[in-house]
């Protein structure tokens, strides 16, 4: 079963940016639809950014501009750059791997954007 693990996160100043990393093992990730999800203190979970094993992406109209999603099929890897940072953008970040038979979360990565 795959195993995520993200890292990247941290603090950064407002209009700053941050590579968030996703990195699978046991199994593909490509094979999976991965999303980059965020929550922040007292909000739900929301997704940010996706992308589909077909490679299709799509973004939260709150970061459209300013995130990317891609993925490294060399390293198992899915990054999501996040340029021009807001404070509102403070959050942890998790990833979610999803296939028609599973569904696993990373343990998330806290992102701070303050002055």
């Amino acid at each position: 079963q795959v195993q995520l693990v993200e890292s990247g996160g941290g603090l950064v100043q407002p209009g700053g940016s941050l590579r968030l990393s996703c990195a699978a093992s046991g199994s593909i990730l490509s094979m999976y639809d991965v999303g980059w999800y965020r929550q922040a203190p007292g909000k739900q979970r929301e997704l940010v950014a996706a992308i589909t094993s077909g490679g299709s992406t799509n973004y939260a109209d709150s970061v459209k501009g300013r995130f990317t999603i891609s993925r490294d099929f060399r390293k198992n890897t899915v990054y999501l750059q996040m340029n021009s940072l807001k404070p509102e953008d403070t959050a942890v970040y998790y990833c979610k791997a999803s296939s028609r038979y599973l569904e696993v979360w990373g343990q998330g990565t806290l992102v701070t954007v303050s002055s």
